[in-house]
């Protein structure tokens, strides 16, 4: 089958398009003909090895350590049941379904995910990929697309793992960072979805389709932010969805209402965070960090597949051999919505 896959880290370079053999579904596993695979930042990040390691912030790493290359990419896959390993229920075969991408510490509804696909084990840049059955989630009757499916795993599981520990509930106001990207603009769609009031960060260009997606406010991240969401929120906020970070960390804390939670699952403006304490626990105030999704969050979403209760906007589509091509336009930040690859045999020029 063909495959992008990288042997080191490093640039867009280091994606190779590669010819390796179909994986072979082991006992508890299935192969799935992949036919979308969304990127995410995780990608990006996995190829760079820019998470670092505890105690060693600089260090070349992939989501959870070292990764072993060569290493297919790829989390979000949509895609039909293509085989069932030994002993499986063959009449998942011919179905449609998507593939929860996390690896869990444990096999309980709020085990925490310590690993990826595309990362810790290979993933969906492939015609095919192996996945286990207990994370195989069917959504043959659901009317998205499979783009919009492909959508969904790392990018809305993400957002509602943050809402989900958040503790998100109806009338509250969230504000969400880096409101245009796959994450963010997850977050607005079902924060809104929760009932909530959203008050969003994002680039000028970029507002109208914020808006769009759910949010009441959207605040230019290129003027006076903190002023911005005073004037939105003045009676504050109570939740922040956060991918973001630096230093909007230290000046937004205050922002928080009594007892608010302040989210965070990326660090887009830095990693490294100055904060007033006296701002947490004068006011019981929490800051949470936030990995990806449960299996618990993870039935959730895919409940919302199923009734089409989000709508990912796909911003754009490429076939598997301009992976690279894809994983730039990403990295530019100047789309809105999701990037997808499509497996399938490539176009006859």
């Amino acid at each position: 089958m063909r495959a992008v896959r990288i042997t080191r880290h490093g640039g867009p370079e280091v994606l190779e398009v590669t010819e390796v053999p179909v994986p072979v579904p082991r006992t508890g596993e299935a192969l799935v003909r992949v036919a979308a695979v969304a990127l995410n930042n995780t990608d990006l990040w996995t190829r760079e090895g820019a998470y670092g390691r505890p105690g060693d912030p600089e260090a070349r790493s992939g989501w959870r350590g070292p990764v072993a290359f060569p290493r297919i990419q790829g989390a979000d896959v949509a895609g039909r049941v293509e085989a069932v390993g030994p002993g499986g229920d063959a009449g998942l075969v011919g179905r449609r379904v998507v593939v929860d991408p996390a690896l869990y510490d444990g096999d309980g509804p709020d085990a925490h995910p310590v690993g990826l696909m595309g990362s810790e084990r290979d993933g969906g840049y492939a015609e095919f990929v192996v996945a286990p059955l207990e994370r195989l989630h069917d959504v043959t009757g659901s009317p998205l697309t499979d783009d919009q499916l492909a959508s969904l795993p790392t990018a809305y599981g993400t957002a509602l793992g943050m809402i989900e520990r958040g503790r998100v509930r109806e009338g509250e106001t969230v504000l969400v960072t880096g409101a245009s990207g796959g994450v963010g603009l997850a977050a607005v769609q079902i924060a809104r979805a929760r009932g909530a009031r959203v008050v969003a960060v994002s680039s000028g260009p970029k507002t109208d389709a914020v808006r769009q997606a759910g949010a009441h406010a959207v605040v230019d991240r290129a003027g006076d932010v903190v002023a911005g969401l005073r004037a939105a929120a003045p009676e504050g906020v109570d939740v922040a969805l956060d991918v973001v970070a630096g230093g909007l960390v230290s000046d937004g804390v205050p922002l928080l209402r009594e007892g608010g939670r302040w989210v965070i699952a990326g660090a887009l403006g830095g990693y490294q965070v100055t904060l007033d304490v006296r701002r947490l626990y004068l006011h019981n105030a929490q800051v949470i960090g936030s990995a990806m999704h449960t299996p618990a969050h993870f039935d959730l979403l895919m409940d919302m597949a199923r009734r089409a209760a989000v709508t990912p906007v796909v911003a754009a589509a490429y076939p598997l051999e301009q992976a690279a091509r894809a994983q730039e336009e990403l990295a530019r930040r100047e789309h809105v919505g999701k990037i997808v690859l499509h497996p399938g045999a490539p176009a006859v020029a």
